[in-house]
């Protein structure tokens, strides 16, 4: 029979099968765009919404479904939530269509919602001794990367053997494993006198969120219209009542006093502008080291694994760096480190060689392991554990948010500048139409030409491709110093502190 002190661990290992699971997924999906944009032939407006929908979602659920957990029980969100996951990932699997794909994406999105809160939130009760609680959430984080690292690998076996459908079908082993050993490990937490679940405040948190995002998205693609206006601002409007709803009712679904804290609050925004720098170039390099470099699924999983590795293990040192450093030196610290391998990205093309490639990603996955790990901590260490649900909630949130945002900003800059390539003469209208909405239409056209013509317009998109990545990577790399100089100004006198909690 396990102690009480055993079982803590054998729970986190099942918290963080789940947080692996959703690194998994995220991965996946970027090795399987190729395939999936031949079989659906998505537009590229649709291989945008593919790639970010799951994010719009699941950012404007977070914080509802944090705060759900923090009153019905967070054991039970997460378990309900694992097999509804594992449901919809079959649904992924068999999508006929790309608005089939776009709308199961969102699913998983409603149920990837109620993973992440829920399993940084148990932590925050399961560990009551910081120096405990901080290993743990370096465990958690490193899982979270150790999911970035198996992804690709595992998506690109399966894809040189199958259907690209099979990259989802990975999630059902994993869901069933938490959801039989998570029913005996995991203990049933929640917040004693929680209040009401307030469902305006639901509604207004999805909408604003989706809005605006759905505007920036559309504006960066697309220029200015009137449907873009009108969604900002309904966008806006209904965040700034949400703002509002909260700080009038008695139990708000998110406590706002939380931003009062500097800590809280810039461990927030460095997460946020973290990942937006980042996601729309690691959306983006999967299809490069494929479609430009030549490299096949495997290859090319087997190329970003340097990325999670020392994310790994950065998130394993994190609480130890914070603690003989600072907690601004290691999260700013960590952010410059990865704006400058970004910068680095300047003399990316065709033929660079895995010997500045694999430098670049291996710095870039040490400077994000290292800053979320720290910022995870500061922003369970800010709150009392009766609000950790929502607390957490939040930090997800920046994440989506963050991911959202980076897909729709840096992967339309990637769009915007890849559209511009000059089709050779000889090529039909409806031909050069394809080629230019994706990457994978303009492969898919150039095996369907003379070759002398289809290899001529297949550099020109490639060239073209790759200059859009350059440009995405120099915006994401000055994304990435800016957040790296807010963390400095926001996290001075922070610490990780070292006085255990009473039980």
């Amino acid at each position: 029979m396990t102690t009480p002190g055993a079982s803590r661990w054998v729970a986190l290992a099942v918290l963080a099968l789940a947080v692996l699971l959703v690194g998994i997924d995220a991965t996946v999906l970027g090795l399987a765009m190729p395939f999936l944009s031949e079989d659906l032939n998505p537009s590229s407006t649709q291989l945008l919404w593919i790639g970010d929908v799951y994010s719009f979602v699941i950012a404007g659920l977070l914080v509802s479904m944090g705060s759900l957990g923090d009153r019905i029980g967070r054991k039970k969100l997460l378990l309900t939530g694992a097999a509804v996951f594992g449901a919809v990932s079959v649904l992924n699997a068999y999508a006929h269509s790309a608005e089939a794909m776009i709308l199961w994406r969102a699913l998983l999105g409603v149920a990837g919602a109620t993973l992440m809160p829920a399993t940084l939130a148990l932590i925050r009760n399961l560990f009551h001794d910081p120096r405990e609680r901080s290993l743990a959430v370096g465990i958690w984080g490193a899982m979270a990367s150790a999911g970035a690292a198996v992804g690709p690998v595992a998506g690109g076996f399966l894809l040189e053997h199958f259907w690209w459908g099979s990259v989802f079908l990975i999630n059902l082993p994993v869901m069933a494993v938490l959801v039989v050993v998570g029913v005996k490990v995991l203990p049933e937490s929640r917040n004693p006198q929680p209040g009401p679940w307030d469902l305006p405040s639901v509604v207004l948190s999805m909408a604003g969120i989706v809005g605006v995002v759905y505007a920036v998205k559309e504006a960066a693609a697309y220029g200015s219209r009137w449907d873009v206006y009108l969604a900002g601002a309904v966008g806006a409007f209904a965040l700034a009542t949400f703002v509002r709803r909260q700080l009038r009712l008695e139990y708000p679904l998110l406590d706002m006093r939380l931003f009062r804290s500097r800590g809280f609050s810039g461990a927030v925004l460095a997460d946020l502008l973290t990942i937006l720098g980042l996601s729309g170039l690691v959306f983006f390099l999967s299809q490069f080291l494929q479609m430009v470099q030549g490299r096949s699924p495997l290859q090319a999983g087997l190329a970003e694994l340097p990325a999670a590795l020392g994310a790994v293990v950065a998130g394993l040192a994190a609480g130890t760096v914070a603690r003989r450093a600072s907690v601004r030196s290691a999260v700013g610290g960590g952010l410059a480190a990865v704006g400058l391998a970004l910068g680095a990205c300047l003399w990316l093309d065709q033929n660079t060689g895995y010997g500045l490639l694999g430098p670049v990603l291996l710095v870039v996955g040490i400077g994000a392991g290292l800053s979320f790990t720290v910022t995870a901590d500061v922003i369970l260490s800010s709150v009392p554990k009766e609000q950790a649900g929502a607390a957490s909630a939040v930090s997800e949130t920046a994440y989506e948010l963050g991911a959202a945002l980076g897909i729709a900003l840096l992967g339309s800059i990637v769009t915007g500048v890849y559209r511009g390539f000059a089709v050779p003469r000889g090529v039909p209208s409806e031909v050069a139409d394809s080629a230019h909405a994706s990457l994978g239409g303009a492969v898919e056209a150039a095996s369907n030409l003379p070759a002398e013509v289809g290899n001529q317009l297949l550099a020109a998109a490639q060239a073209n491709f790759t200059d859009g990545l350059r440009s995405a990577a120099t915006v994401g790399a000055a994304v990435l110093l800016t957040a790296a100089a807010a963390a400095w100004y926001l996290l001075r006198d922070q610490y990780l502190s070292d006085i255990p909690e009473e039980e």
